[in-house]
């Protein structure tokens, strides 16, 4: 098999075996398990092997026990968010949130207004982005509650490390994710099988889902595997046709269902939205979830976090200016080069430049677009983000931290760190970025 993988220099390898004699195995290993990633270039996904950095990140017991509380308190305020904006929209009638800057999200699906998903849960499963500075302070970026992705490479790296002798996790049970995804799977299951749905080959993240239902025990569905009949959700496969309790969709809930949502969808399956809402089939994560994800609406869980549990944010984020507001637009007209601006409707690292970068023109060019549609955009400082080694270097890294909620929430004891290509800021795997495990000390 061809070694596609590339590995740092044996000098700066710190797992406690001989880097040299184990290189060739680990690498045979990573190809054996594919842990790859699909980039879009000229609109074509193709598939490729991630960068990966055999050394950790190793956060120690203290710092990732803070992480866990402000990470919890967080997935609560946004499931308690979800609950109350699709239900009563008490924080909306309080004036906590603008009722329009909620409202007017893409991700807010007026459809679901009063209709609950199984034991109140929106968002099963969180990936929230994180970065720490060079001065050691920990902040939140971003919230994924719509397909949040990546967990399945750390898991990949981890297999490949045990399967060739190189490593032994013995403190923290760190191989339990699938275990967690399957009791979340089990806390809400209306009694059948467990899929998960995917657009199929096509999409950047598909060598995760079958990863996953694979940990899970579930089947791997496209669209048109599942039909709802009598709102109830079946599946037909090599054997034969089931019905489907628990159905993890790998699909942003606008493509899932062609009749309730965008027509257009080739990758839904028509009714699954009157299964869902009809209370047969647990919908993992919840139509409807985009309304807390929104990035603009992002700027308000420490206004969630205060209201619905009566606590200040444990978790910090970088300050983070509305242009819907006045004079915080001013400022962001006024000190563009200090700024980062987000695209509020894009993911994967798209639609975010930085201030600085920009040419004269095209910094007139998006002060026109901001001006044009406020909504559309955040700014925030930019972050002096902590570099990690990585591939013979170093590189600006992230933290992807996962947190599922079955009778309880739960954080992922590990997480996704993902590191920068050569001279760039941004780390997502769509943007060329490699990963590295990330290893909890319990010394």
């Amino acid at each position: 098999m061809a070694e596609t993988f590339e590995l740092p220099d044996a000098e700066r390898f710190v797992l406690p075996l001989d880097f040299e004699n184990d290189k060739t195995k680990l690498v045979r290993a990573l190809n054996g398990y594919a842990p790859r990633f699909g980039v879009k270039i000229d609109g074509v996904t193709s598939e490729r092997n991630l960068p990966f950095d055999p050394e950790p990140r190793v956060i120690e017991t203290e710092e990732f026990e803070f992480l866990k509380r402000g990470l919890i308190q967080r997935a609560d305020a946004l499931n308690a968010f979800l609950n109350d904006v699709y239900g009563d929209c008490k924080i909306l009638k309080d004036g906590v949130i603008p009722a329009d800057f909620v409202l007017s999200s893409q991700g807010f699906l007026p459809r679901c207004i009063g209709i609950k998903p199984r034991r109140g849960i929106y968002a099963h499963i969180a990936g929230i982005d994180l970065v720490k500075s060079k001065k050691g302070e920990w902040y939140v970026l971003e919230d994924n509650l719509r397909v949040p992705s990546g967990v399945s490479y750390p898991l990949a790296a981890r297999l490949a490390l045990k399967d060739c002798g190189m490593c032994e996790f013995d403190a923290v049970d760190s191989l339990n994710y699938g275990r967690l995804l399957k009791d979340a799977f089990d806390f809400v299951s209306c009694g059948g099988i467990d899929c998960v749905l995917t657009p199929g080959r096509g999409n950047c993240a598909f060598f995760e889902h079958g990863f996953l239902a694979e940990m899970t025990n579930s089947a791997l569905a496209c669209g048109s595997d599942l039909f709802a009949d009598g709102d109830v959700l079946y599946f037909k496969g090599a054997d034969g046709v089931q019905r489907v309790g628990a159905l993890y969709t790998r699909v942003d809930g606008v493509y899932a269902d062609p009749l309730a949502f965008r027509s257009v969808s080739a990758v839904g399956t028509p009714n699954l939205f009157s299964a869902y809402a009809a209370g047969n089939v647990a919908v993992l994560n919840a139509f409807g979830c985009g309304a807390a994800d929104d990035k603009g609406v992002y700027c308000y869980v420490p206004q969630m976090i205060k209201y619905y549990l009566g606590q200040d944010a444990v978790l910090s984020q970088p300050q983070t200016f509305l242009p819907t507001r006045g004079s915080e637009m001013r400022y962001i007209q006024d000190n563009f080069d200090s700024l980062v601006i987000k695209d509020v409707a894009e993911s994967g690292g798209f639609g975010i430049r930085f201030g600085a970068a920009l040419d004269e023109e095209g910094k007139a060019a998006l002060k026109a677009e901001i001006t044009a549609n406020p909504r559309r955009f955040i700014a925030q400082e930019v972050v002096d983000i902590e570099e990690l080694p990585a591939c013979g270097g170093s590189a600006k890294a992230d933290l992807r931290a996962f947190v599922v909620t079955s009778d309880r929430t739960r954080v992922w004891e590990s997480g996704l760190t993902r590191f920068a290509a050569k001279d760039s800021l941004m780390v997502n795997s769509s943007q060329g970025g490699g990963f590295k495990d990330t290893w909890v000390s319990f010394r």
